[in-house]
């Protein structure tokens, strides 16, 4: 078989495979077999170039970065539809479509709490995907679109052009996989699957997109130059049969069963993969939309059902204390059971302090609950009257109810945190964190082996991992021999690593990567930064009171010193390498601009951190000097604009003694501009 062939055969079975699996929910084949024919004809297509087409599989990865999202104006307007909250409304809404219409059947499906798009077809290929915007304006967000799985990049059977509209959200699962990874991270939760699915598809960089899981429902055909139908249903039909993923629908001809599935559908949102925020309600036959016509806003033929937050009362029984990955404290009422929005309850989040203490709420209380936004839920109101006798405030505990070590209050906000360097509720977070490339950078110990680590019982403290044997790490799911080999010799090479990569390693509060290379250099051990007095802190740049107390308590923690103990144990070493920092440049401020040719902007900046220097991303009133190189824009600019002093690369390079010249004068240039700003 000659590349071409091979190429379209493995491009048409590849497809078939997605169909299966991302629409039907029925894989034919393993992820190994999948991935082994994927990299054949990646392979293949970067030999023959000439051989990608558009509908190839190895397109959906992700291409180039975009700076900006084109506009695109809609050939047909993304219309909303009209809420209504109550059967009342639902029933007047009823009587005015009969009052127009002469046939009257409804098609009723579950509203996808997501994000709205349309997909562009020409002759059955994919061109263009935007999202809703404004409804008349939205966004080319084509290459992201493209990464969705569940969207056909070729279609057979509908020649001219073909626009169709649907929602793309994130399914449940996914969601909470990528929250539990980025806590593991330490970066901030996403709310909701929604906002989850917005923020992903409104990536610049599709890669980013691809990475999220994301997937589409289709509800409707926009515009199609080809033969009309005669309802809404027949034109979801037909979309089904041209493999796109379509919304579930029924269709009633009257409103008792269009509200009897209405509410079926509010008691089986479980059932979804997506979340839902209520049904809509479509007249099905279209000639008579067309004679319903539409308002300024809505079109007169549908409707949004909106299911109103159902509240039931209950009676807290207890209120506990979880502790999160990332050592945050979180109270939540248990209470007792009662079912709300197709599932029963049994628990409420209480947030924090804050939030108990503005509600007062009392172990004992009968109380409103509901689930916010249809998902999480959470106490409404105390019924006070129901308040039984003798009920006491609560307060969160001063200790972590799992390790036992004393909690804090963020300085920014209402978490209370645990101290404990060895909490056993932070473990993954923090091996996480210990094991990144800004800290210890381990090579091969991502978050899927750390938490494949943890859940075989071999690693317990950072130090554990220094302790592992070969078999022991060969022998987890998706590991092997050389596997194993290489991440020995990762852990082997992090042990000489710089102090103050251990010191950032080992997640102490305020204390970043670079607070921990200056007090790394300045102090030169671990031990000697141990015994540093708050005076010895707070007289170094950058380093204040708050963070000078969080490492006097984290130094003074039992456990913090039997992880020191630990690792001092297992060989890993404790002594800055850098070169002592210097004096020559203290008090001054510098800003890198523009390309040099001698170095990187990062290595500039050591040099100059290197001799005391404070390095400052942007140009104010209190920079020392700014050092442009080639190509510099508008920090150059702005330090002419402000008076502040520019050194080009080569006087750089004499500043910082790597090039002959007259340092003395550069120095006395800059020094009596401090002087200027000390007196102002």
């Amino acid at each position: 078989m000659d590349e071409k062939a091979l190429a379209q055969r493995l491009r048409q079975e590849l497809n078939e495979h997605n169909y299966n699996y991302y629409v039907l929910d029925h894989p034919t084949i393993s992820d190994f077999e999948y991935d082994r024919m994927l990299r054949q004809l990646e392979e293949l297509e970067a030999a023959h170039p000439e051989l990608v087409t558009p509908d190839s599989p190895t397109q959906r990865v992700g291409g180039k970065a975009l700076d900006a999202f084109q506009q695109v104006v809609h050939q047909v307007p993304l219309q909303s539809l009209q809420d209504v909250f109550s059967p009342e409304e639902l029933e007047e809404f009823d009587r005015r479509v009969r009052e127009s219409a002469e046939r009257v059947e409804y098609l009723v499906e579950p509203k996808v709490d997501g994000l709205s798009v349309a997909l562009e077809y020409r002759d059955g290929v994919f061109v263009r995907g935007a999202t809703r915007g404004d409804g008349t304006v939205g966004e080319d967000v084509t290459e992201n679109l493209r990464t969705i799985r569940s969207i056909p990049m070729k279609i057979e059977g509908a020649p001219g052009q073909l626009i169709v509209r649907g929602e793309v959200y994130m399914p449940k699962k996914t969601f909470a996989r990528l929250n539990k990874q980025r806590e593991l991270e330490g970066k901030p939760l996403f709310a909701n699957p929604r906002n989850a699915a917005a923020g992903s598809l409104r990536q610049l960089d599709p890669k980013i997109a691809a990475a999220r899981g994301l997937d589409i429902v289709l509800f409707n055909i926009q515009y199609w130059d080809g033969p009309a139908f005669d309802t809404d249903s027949a034109s979801l039909d037909w979309l089904k049969s041209l493999r796109f993923k379509v919304i579930d629908y029924t269709l009633e001809s009257d409103i008792a069963r269009v509200e009897e599935d209405i509410v079926s559908i509010g008691d089986g949102r479980e059932r979804y993969p997506f979340d839902i925020d209520g049904a809509v309600v479509k007249l099905n036959e279209l000639t008579e939309r067309a004679a319903l016509g539409e308002t300024a806003k809505f079109p007169r033929w549908a409707a949004a059902y909106k299911y109103p937050p159902e509240q039931k009362e209950s009676v807290v029984q207890d209120i506990v204390v979880q502790v999160g990955r990332t050592g945050v404290l979180t109270p939540k009422a248990v209470v007792a059971p009662v079912r709300l929005a197709g599932t029963t309850v049994t628990n409420a989040t209480l947030h924090n302090q804050d939030y108990i203490t503005e509600k007062d709420i009392r172990i004992g209380d009968t109380v409103i609950v509901q689930k916010a936004g249809e998902i999480i839920p959470e106490i409404v109101r105390v019924v006070p009257e129901k308040r039984p006798e003798g009920t006491v405030p609560y307060r969160m505990p001063e200790t972590c109810p799992v390790c036992g070590a004393p909690v804090v209050r963020d300085e920014d906000g209402a978490h209370i945190r645990c101290t404990g360097a060895e909490c056993p509720a932070q473990l993954l977070r923090n091996l996480t964190h210990f094991a990144s490339r800004d800290a210890m950078d381990i090579e091969g110990l991502g978050p899927a082996v750390v938490e494949s680590l943890v859940n075989a019982g071999l690693v317990k403290t950072p130090a554990d991992l220094y302790r592992l044997e070969e078999a022991q790490i060969a022998g987890l799911d998706r590991m092997g021999k050389k596997s194993a080999q290489n991440l020995l010799s990762a852990l082997e090479k992090s042990k000489s690593n710089d102090l103050s990569k251990l010191l950032y390693a080992f997640g102490i509060r305020q204390v970043g990567q670079k607070a921990a290379k200056v007090l790394s250099a300045r102090f030169g051990t671990l031990d000697r930064l141990a015994e540093a007095s708050a005076e010895e802190l707070t007289a170094i740049d950058d380093i204040g009171e708050i963070t000078a107390r969080n490492l006097s308590e984290w130094f003074a923690s039992p456990q913090s010193q039997h992880l020191i103990q630990q690792l001092k144990e297992v060989g890993v070493s404790m002594v800055s390498t850098a070169k002592p920092v210097g004096d020559l440049l203290a008090g001054l401020t510098f800003v890198l601009t523009g390309e040099l040719s001698a170095c990187s902007r990062k290595e500039a900046g050591e040099k100059l951190e290197a001799l005391g220097a404070k390095v400052s991303g942007s140009v104010s009133k209190k920079t020392s000097c700014v050092v442009a190189g080639e190509a510099a824009g508008s920090k150059l600019r702005k330090a002419q604009e402000l008076g502040v002093p520019v050194l080009d690369e080569g006087q750089f390079l004499t500043l910082v003694g790597e090039k002959d010249g007259d340092r003395e004068e550069l120095l006395t240039a800059l020094r009596p501009r401090e002087t200027e700003k000390e007196k102002a």
